[in-house]
């Protein structure tokens, strides 16, 4: 399977008065064309800040330490500005967590639509108007002639949401990045945002990078997964093996915690203590204060390395929940 976008050693971190945040901490990804990889962990562990470190967007009081984001054999990280704005949004694009907020509430549907056809092409405004109604209008938005005079305000978050991923989408990008893409809608709205996610995954053969909490997402649209902790990624695999056998405690902890239709009566479990200050890390392994399975070298060792635990399933853990054979 062809790689699509590589993230090798990504290190990104913030300054906090005399703190240093490690928010994002020495992160490898392999986005394949054709494929969808869920990049799942609770807040604050370090998924939109890959995320944006991608589009090279680390917002101010941010840097990138280390690492490169490779794409057809260049580094993201190190492209004249110019490069960069030809590949945002062509290239790359990336939908937002917030679609309400993420569109302008001066400027109708159709020109901010039809703004990012025009940077990118050199075309007439009759096809670029052209362009901006066929995307809205495989979104499945009704009246989209109507939708292109419309203001964001005037429309409800699903239908905000569909403008986005048309704005993200009408240059037919070979990467797509969607950051909790259904965080704020509700279930109806959100199976359907989903569904077409995926029929335009397999319409463009893009490599789509999933930003979620919410593993039932993951469960539906996901070919593989990652899980992040304290800014790393502590398990690897495709995501049906990690649903079927997790072999890091805190990937088996995140699933335990899901409701279940078919226990209905389990009392709901938790992950005991909180996600730790990513400024105020020790060097050993960061669940190790709520880790049920915990043994002596995970106090006295470094965090250990993503190793294998079978094949293509990667976990850093000393003690992992199972071991094949």
């Amino acid at each position: 399977m062809q790689t699509a976008l590589r993230v090798e050693d990504l290190r990104v971190y913030y300054r906090e008065r005399d703190r240093q945040i490690k928010a994002v901490d020495g992160v490898d990804l392999d986005l394949r064309a054709g494929r969808t990889l869920a990049l799942v962990g609770e807040s604050g562990c370090g998924k939109t800040t890959i995320a944006l470190a991608i589009l090279n967007l680390v917002p101010a009081g941010g840097r990138v330490e280390t690492g490169r984001v490779v794409m057809d054999g260049r580094d993201v990280l190190t492209m004249p500005a110019e490069d960069l704005r030809r590949i945002r949004g062509r290239v790359i694009s990336m939908i937002f967590q917030d679609p309400v907020s993420g569109l302008n509430p001066v400027m109708t549907i159709g020109a901010q639509v039809e703004e990012i056809v025009r940077t990118h092409l050199n075309v007439p405004k009759r096809e670029s108007r052209g362009m901006a109604l066929e995307a809205l209008r495989q979104q499945g938005l009704a009246n989209p002639e109507r939708l292109m005079g419309a203001y964001p305000f005037q429309l409800s978050g699903g239908m905000c949401q569909r403008v986005m991923i048309a704005i993200a989408t009408v240059l037919r990008p070979r990467v797509i990045i969607a950051d909790e893409p259904t965080s704020a809608l509700d279930v109806t709205v959100q199976a359907q945002i989903l569904l077409e996610l995926q029929a335009l995954k397999d319409a463009l053969g893009a490599a789509i990078l999933l930003i979620t909490h919410d593993l039932g997402v993951v469960a539906q649209m996901a070919d593989d997964m990652a899980v992040m902790y304290a800014g790393r990624i502590v398990e690897r695999a495709d995501a049906a093996r990690v649903f079927a056998e997790p072999a890091h405690p805190y990937t088996a902890a995140l699933l335990d915690a899901r409701p279940r239709l078919d226990d209905a009566g389990r009392r709901l479990r938790v992950i005991r203590g909180a996600p730790p200050d990513l400024g105020d890390l020790d060097g050993h392994c960061a669940f190790l204060p709520r880790c049920s399975k915990a043994v002596s070298a995970c106090r006295e060792r470094p965090w250990p390395p993503l190793e294998e635990v079978a094949q293509q399933h990667e976990a850093a853990c000393f003690n992992p929940m199972y071991r094949p054979g």
